[in-house]
């Protein structure tokens, strides 16, 4: 006869699925550990060239920014670079505004552009550097709702002449005062976007591009175009790195953008990445991962994972979610293995945010803002979940500021 499953013996059958997502978490918050790790090793400051001698095209895609440009241009007039060493290149994209005029006010070189069909940063960035005739050494891309700390090309004119051939600067977030959202996204980037290019930098890793603030070499340049997908960057990465190159970290290159100040507002741009890395995901961690195994390098697997990790929030609510789950099957009687693994992943979460927001010596309020998590947890999974659906399915959209 069939004999009925006990309580005990349905909460271990329980437990193994369970033990099983902890494993694989366990994968993850380890890697993000050992980037932590090797993080708190990094050189953090660049040795300056006596005399800059490389120029630079500094590309500015607009599209209706006349209310933050300004402040952009204003940043880089007073570059600490020689004037005749750079020049500022504004492709006015599809504006309605007065984004071309004020950036004529601003004495430098403005193109306007109209294409409704092949829209988007890529695109408009290829249309500019089909536009440029002048030789430069290298190209430096800006959004233009940034400011740039005054040593930025100082820095990046180093990292050329030590032979690095495309550079992310350290792009954080401008005035996290403004409101607790803020506060929390500068949190976030500065784990993303500070810590983890650091640990890399030591490991011998690919840093990435974020889209802002990144300077290629000439001949990069010439040789990968943008695409029009919604995360063109990471796309420009992801072959850079299969054709063998690698992006290296200016952690002193510093430059911070304006961000929505309310979730609301910023919906779309947190859309436009999710679907645009699950885009990824699918087109390029394939084959990052057999370039990896196949030519036993570390710089592809490390490309690959940083796809993998799912976003700070994601990966908090998943962690959670397992905890409690262990709490209950220890309550019921199937050991507490699932509650102590689901607390250590909770401690190396917490080991790397912390650690990340001293390196990026994070002021005060994006502290106290940490108070506010567990409201933007729940909404990041929630949009994570409609991405993951397909109810998200909007194309590229100006992020609302």
């Amino acid at each position: 006869m069939r004999r009925d499953m006990t309580m005990s013996e349905w909460t271990t059958w329980l437990l193994m699925p369970l033990l099983v997502v902890e494993a694989v978490l366990g994968v993850l918050v380890g890697y993000l550990v050992l980037l932590t790790v090797a993080a708190l090793l990094a050189r953090r400051h660049t040795v300056l060239s006596a005399e800059p001698r490389h120029r630079f095209a500094i590309l500015v895609p607009a599209h209706n920014e006349e209310r933050l440009l300004p402040d952009l241009l204003e940043s880089l007039a007073a570059l600490d670079y020689p004037k005749t060493l750079y020049d500022v290149h504004v492709v006015a994209d599809n504006c309605t505004d007065r984004t071309a005029a004020i950036a004529r006010r601003a004495g430098v070189h403005v193109y306007e552009r109209f294409d409704t069909e092949r829209v988007g940063k890529g695109h408009a960035l290829n249309w500019l550097l089909a536009q440029i005739k002048s030789p430069y050494d290298a190209i430096v891309i800006f959004d233009a709702d940034t400011v740039v700390s005054p040593r930025f090309l100082r820095v990046m004119d180093a990292r050329l002449a030590q032979g690095e051939k495309v550079i992310q600067g350290y792009y954080a977030v401008r005035d996290p005062a403004r409101s607790w959202s803020v506060a929390l996204r500068y949190a976030a980037l500065a784990v993303l976007h500070y810590l983890r290019p650091l640990g890399r930098s030591v490991l011998g890793g690919t840093t990435g591009l974020k889209g802002n603030g990144m300077c290629l070499r000439a001949d990069i340049a010439q040789r990968f175009a943008w695409s029009g997908s919604l995360t063109e960057d990471i796309e420009y990465h992801m072959e850079l790195v299969l054709a063998g190159e690698r992006v290296t970290f200016a952690p002193d290159a510093r430059l911070e953008a304006e961000m929505p100040g309310t979730l609301r507002g910023a919906q779309t741009q947190n859309v436009r990445w999710e679907r645009g890395r699950l885009q990824m995901v699918r087109a390029y961690v394939p084959r990052l991962l057999r370039m990896a195994f196949r030519r036993r390098r570390f710089a592809p697997f490390d490309a690959a994972m940083e796809q993998l990790i799912p976003p700070t929030a994601v990966l908090t609510a998943l962690i959670g979610a397992c905890t409690l789950a262990g709490v209950a099957l220890g309550l019921l009687g199937a050991g507490w293995a699932g509650a102590w693994a689901g607390l250590a992943l909770l401690a190396g979460e917490a080991i790397y945010l912390i650690i990340g927001l001293l390196l990026a010596r994070a002021p005060a309020r994006v502290w106290l803002a940490l108070l506010y998590a567990p409201v933007f947890v729940v909404w990041k999974v929630v949009l994570y979940l409609r991405v993951l659906a397909g109810r998200e399915r909007q194309g590229w959209i100006r992020t609302e500021r």
